[in-house]
C-alpha cells in the first residue's frame, strides 16, 4: 500500500496531462447529470407546452437541494480521501469512504420522505401557480423516488474520481442519461404519459447509474474497505461535512436564488405585459441552459480537486498553484464560448425547448442576454470555493460560495425591481457576478501569498 501511494501519479505526472485525464471524464459526467433535467425540459416543452416547462422549473429547486446533499458528502469525503492519501494515511482515507456511504444512504431516504410529506407547500413556496401546480405535483411525486439514487451516484462518483478512476465515474452517469434520453420520447410521445412519463424515465436512468456506482465499493485502488469503516463516527462525519460545505452551500444558494427568482418573476410578471407564466417558464429554460455551462466548469473544478488535495497534503505547493491557474484558464475559455452563444444565439437556444408566441420569445431572449451578461467570470468563484475545500480550508470556501448567490444576488433581485420593475431582476445577475469576481480574486491572491510563505519555511 505504501508503495502504491508513493507512486501515485497525482504527485508526479505533468499538470496539463493530469487535469485533462481527470477533468474530461468529470465534465462529461456533470454534463450528463445536467442532461437529466435538460432532456426532460426539451421533450416536455415539445410534448406538453410551456406550462410543463414552468412545472419543471418549479420542481428544479428540489433537484438542486438533492445535489447539495450529494456535494456535501461526495466532495467532502473526496477531499478528505485525497488529503489522507497525500499524507499517506490510508486507514483515514478508508474511514472517509465508509462513513460517507452510510451518510449518503441515510440522507437520501430522509430527503425522499420529506418531499413526499411536504410536497404541496414546497411547490407553492417555489412559485407554482394554480395552472402550473398539477403538472409540478405529477412530475415531482415520481422524481422524488430517484433522489436517494441521485445522492449515492453523485457521491460515489466523486470518490471514484478521487481514487483515480475518473472514467468509471463518467460511465456511471452516462448509463443513466442514455436510458433517460431513450425513454423520454417513448413515454411522452408514444405512451402519452406527459410530465409523469418524463419523471419515470428519469428515475429509471438514475436507478441503473446507482447500481453501477455502488459496485465501486469493491473496486477501490488505494484502500481496502472493511466492515469497521462503515461504522458512523461523529468526528469523521463532521470533517466530511465541513470539507463539502462550500460546494453544498453553493447549491443551496442556487436553490434560494431560484425560489426568489420564481416568486419575483411571478409577482412582477403579473404587473407587466408578459403575465406570470411566461417569465416563470423562460427563467427555467435560461437557468437550465446556464446549468449546462456550469456543468463544464464544475467538471473542471471537480477534476482538479483530487490533484489539489493530494499535492497540498504532500506539501507540493507549486503544483497546487499550478493546477488552480490551469483550471481557471480552461474555465475562461469555456465561459467565453458560453457568452458568445448566449448573446448571439438566444432565440435558437430557446427554440429547442418548444414553441411560444412572440411575447414569449421576446422576454426569453432579453432574459438570457441580460441575466447571463457576465457569465464569463462566474466560474472563477465556483472553482475558487472548491479550491479551498480541496486544501482543507472550508470556511473560506463557504464564504466564497455565499458571495455571488446570497450576499450579492438575492438582495439585488429584491431591491432592483423596486426601481426598474421586471428588468431589475435581469440586471441583478451581472452586477452580482462582477462584485463576486473581484472579491474572489482578492481572497485567492492572499491565499497564494500565504502558500509561498509556507514554501519558504519548508525550504529553510
Amino acid at each position: 500500500m505504501e508503495k502504491s501511494i508513493q507512486e501515485n501519479p497525482l504527485g508526479t505526472r505533468p499538470l496539463p496531462a493530469l487535469l485533462k485525464s481527470y477533468a474530461i471524464p468529470s465534465i462529461i459526467a456533470m454534463l450528463v447529470s445536467s442532461l437529466y433535467n435538460i432532456v426532460d425540459q426539451i421533450f416536455i416543452g415539445q410534448g406538453v407546452g410551456y406550462l410543463g416547462n414552468a412545472a419543471t422549473n418549479v420542481a428544479y429547486p428540489l433537484t438542486t437541494i438533492c445535489l447539495a446533499i450529494a456535494l456535501l458528502i461526495g466532495i467532502g469525503s473526496a477531499s478528505r480521501f485525497s488529503l489522507a492519501l497525500g499524507a499517506k494515511k490510508e486507514d483515514e482515507a478508508a474511514l472517509a469512504v465508509g462513513n460517507a456511504f452510510v451518510m449518503m444512504v441515510v440522507f437520501g431516504i430522509v430527503y425522499f420522505i420529506a418531499i413526499e410529506i411536504f410536497l404541496d407547500p414546497l411547490l407553492t413556496a417555489f412559485g407554482a401557480t394554480a395552472d402550473v401546480m398539477p403538472y409540478a405535483r405529477s412530475y415531482t411525486r415520481i422524481t422524488a423516488i430517484g433522489m436517494p439514487f441521485l445522492i449515492i451516484t453523485n457521491g460515489m462518483s466523486n470518490l471514484a474520481r478521487a481514487d483515480g478512476s475518473p472514467k468509471y465515474s463518467m460511465v456511471c452517469m452516462l448509463v443513466g442519461a442514455i436510458l433517460n434520453t431513450i425513454l423520454d420520447p417513448i413515454f411522452i410521445f408514444v405512451l402519452h404519459t406527459g410530465v409523469a412519463g418524463a419523471a419515470l424515465a428519469t428515475i429509471i436512468g438514475q436507478f441503473f447509474s446507482f447500481l453501477m456506482a455502488v459496485s465501486y465499493l469493491r473496486k477501490f485502488k488505494h484502500i481496502e474497505l472493511k466492515r469497521r469503516h462503515f461504522s458512523l463516527r461523529t468526528a469523521e462525519c463532521v470533517k466530511i461535512a465541513s470539507l463539502g460545505m462550500s460546494n453544498s452551500l453553493n447549491q443551496v444558494a442556487l436553490t434560494f436564488v431560484q425560489i426568489v427568482l420564481n416568486n419575483s418573476l411571478t409577482y412582477y410578471g403579473a404587473r407587466s405585459i408578459y403575465g406570470s407564466e411566461i417569465p416563470l417558464a423562460c427563467c427555467g429554460i435560461v437557468m437550465k441552459t446556464n446549468a449546462m455551462l456550469l456543468s463544464v466548469i464544475i467538471g473542471i473544478s471537480q477534476g482538479s480537486q483530487p490533484i489539489i488535495g493530494f499535492n497540498y497534503g504532500a506539501r507540493q505547493y507549486a503544483r497546487v498553484r499550478g493546477i488552480y491557474k490551469l483550471a481557471i484558464g480552461c474555465n475562461l475559455v469555456i465561459s467565453a464560448i458560453g457568452f458568445i452563444l448566449f448573446q448571439f444565439f438566444p432565440r435558437q437556444i430557446i427554440g429547442l425547448f418548444g414553441n411560444g408566441d412572440e411575447l414569449y420569445f421576446d422576454f426569453a431572449e432579453k432574459f438570457m442576454r441580460i441575466f447571463l451578461m457576465m457569465v464569463i467570470v462566474n466560474g472563477c468563484q465556483l472553482i475558487s470555493s472548491n479550491f479551498f475545500a480541496a486544501i482543507g480550508k472550508p470556511i473560506k470556501g463557504v464564504f466564497l460560495s455565499m458571495t455571488r448567490q446570497v450576499i450579492f444576488l438575492i438582495p439585488l433581485i429584491l431591491i432592483l425591481p423596486l426601481l426598474f420593475g421586471i428588468n431589475g431582476i435581469m440586471f441583478a445577475a451581472p452586477v452580482a457576478d462582477s462584485i463576486a469576481f473581484i472579491t474572489t480574486m482578492i481572497i485567492i491572491t492572499l491565499e497564494f501569498r500565504h502558500m509561498r510563505r509556507l514554501e519558504h519555511v519548508s525550504a529553510v
